[in-house]
């Protein structure tokens, strides 16, 4: 059975694109906020998401961002997440997010296998991260 440990709204902020000849780059740069059970803050500054589009490979994202807050026990803390995905067979996209967190309470999200799914929502995307059991 998979648990959602966080929920991210992500607003985007700006992008910068290079097409090239064999390819297509984007950093898309973003910040948001959270407010689920286990974790409410928000996206610091410097959040991007990597983007490479190339003919005849799988379409593939790195976003690396830190969110600042409180955990689930009501102490301030970080988490940096680094959330890399790919484009399914489906069209939908599925990620498997790292996590480092300075919150004792949510330690157990750094050795957790994780993995997460990306809605569209309006002015951005919203992030959901599981585990599993």
């Amino acid at each position: 059975m998979k648990k959602e440990e966080l929920t991210i709204n992500v607003r985007i902020t700006g992008v910068n694109e290079v097409k090239g000849h064999v390819g297509t780059a984007r950093m898309i740069l973003f910040d948001g906020d959270v407010d689920c059970d286990n974790f409410k803050g928000k996206i610091l500054p410097g959040g991007v998401d990597t983007q490479k589009e190339i003919p005849g490979e799988t379409f593939k994202l790195s976003a690396r961002y830190v969110l600042e807050g409180t955990d689930f026990e009501g102490k301030e803390c970080h988490i940096f997440i680094e959330n890399n995905g790919e484009l399914g067979e489906d069209g939908s996209l599925h990620t498997v997010p790292k996590v480092f967190t300075d919150s004792e309470a949510l330690s157990y999200l750094e050795n957790k296998d994780l993995f997460g799914t990306i809605e569209d929502i309006e002015g951005g995307v919203r992030i959901h991260i599981f585990s599993e059991g």
